[in-house]
């Protein structure tokens, strides 16, 4: 947070705090930098003098700084002190050092959607500790979230209200920053937590696209552009753009809670830093996973098909060799060497027309020996003659 050298014009010591330096003026006051007599630094918002003189205004800011002390949360900045029966009423809340979130992307443009996500996580669950209390904040944009060492914090609880109230000061005007109101405080309705999720979802956009979500212009134009016109979210990562859509839904019933808001960023947050993909639905993953480990079974029943004929061949085979064999004498399967059965043949059957591994018909018993009986007639009857012819010639 920037930090500018005190006027001529502003306090030097308010309440029992000592001030140091000007951090910021808004369109309630101005806010300071001051310490305490143990040290203890704050930032000390002292209202404006218009604002002082109006009991309005008082007694609404008196009900604020009551709803603010109840709130409790890492993601607040704590109120320490206020005075608000002084001339000027002033409220000090808890010192945050780091520059905003505006300042932040102003700098360095739009942030990564982890880092988006982590620090959406971080205020949401902090506005859940707000909402609590029962105090909407009104008025969240990327100026009111200061960027500390030990997370974000969400700051200036000075138009806060309680749940339920208008949001109008006075007939027409709406409390706010334009571009990041929620349509029911340009209507002038009731405000509920929903209001400041759509806040949120505002601040988040632009935290992304280092743009507003409803462009610029004037309040006015800023405004119908909240109330009837879509946001514009190019830009915003893929991860974060149906979150932040909802968040910036016309109607408040249909924005996600702050704990749901909380519990989705917390798991976007961890997946962008692990860079993990888009999850697959489980159904088609399950039915990837059916598909996978058919696909070897397909390859290898190709490759044993090849080797041994077709499967149809193969089954006509055997059905043939069932129906003429007795059960002890039908064959049994046996090893496969080289993609191929053992050779395999019933008594009295012709071979078949497979070969064996080494291209050889299988050899039939019956055959052979009635090969080797027509062999030995006939030499026998040579040898007969042979000997019957030389006995004539002797």
């Amino acid at each position: 947070m920037a930090m500018m050298r005190l006027r001529r014009e502003d306090p030097r010591i308010v309440g029992s705090f000592r001030l140091h330096r000007r951090l910021g003026a808004g369109g309630m006051g101005v806010v300071y930098l001051g310490s305490d007599r143990r040290g203890q630094r704050v930032a000390l918002k002292v209202i404006r003098p218009d604002l002082a003189e109006d009991q309005e205004f008082r007694s609404r800011f008196a009900r604020e700084v009551s709803a603010a002390r109840r709130i409790r949360g890492g993601c607040t900045a704590r109120l320490v002190a206020a005075d608000l029966e002084a001339e000027r009423p002033w409220f000090a809340t808890q010192y945050v050092p780091g520059p905003s979130l505006h300042d932040r992307v102003a700098e360095e443009g739009g942030l990564r959607a982890a880092d988006v996500a982590s620090i959406g996580a971080a205020l949401s669950e902090g506005l859940v500790a707000v909402h609590e209390a029962g105090v909407v904040h009104r008025d969240l944009k990327p100026s009111n979230i200061l960027l500390s060492p030990k997370g974000p914090r969400i700051i200036d609880f000075g138009i806060a209200w309680a749940t339920g109230a208008s949001t109008l000061t006075h007939v027409g005007t709406a409390v706010g920053s334009p571009g990041f109101l929620a349509p029911e405080q340009v209507r002038g309705a009731a405000v509920t937590p929903a209001t400041d999720v759509f806040s949120l979802g505002a601040t988040l956009a632009y935290a992304a696209m280092a743009d507003s979500p409803f462009g610029h212009g004037s309040s006015e134009v800023m405004l119908y552009r909240v109330v009837h016109e879509e946001p514009h979210l190019q830009g915003v990562p893929d991860a974060l753009a149906p979150l932040i859509r909802a968040c910036l839904a016309k109607d408040p019933e249909e924005r996600p809670s702050t704990l749901q808001l909380s519990m989705r960023l917390k798991e976007i947050a961890a997946r962008e830093a692990q860079g993990l993909p888009v999850a697959r639905p489980p159904v088609q993953r399950e039915r990837t996973e059916e598909r996978n480990p058919a696909r070897p079974t397909e390859r290898y029943t190709e490759r044993d098909t090849r080797g041994r004929g077709s499967e149809r061949d193969a089954e006509r085979e055997q059905r043939g060799q069932a129906r003429g064999a007795s059960p002890a004498s039908r064959p049994s399967a046996g090893p496969r060497t080289g993609g191929s059965r053992a050779p395999q043949s019933r008594p009295g059957t012709r071979p078949g027309a497979r070969s064996t591994s080494t291209g050889r018909r299988p050899a039939n018993p019956r055959l052979l020996r009635q090969r080797l009986f027509v062999f030995v007639v006939v030499t026998l009857v040579v040898a007969l003659g042979i000997a019957a012819a030389q006995a004539l010639q002797g």
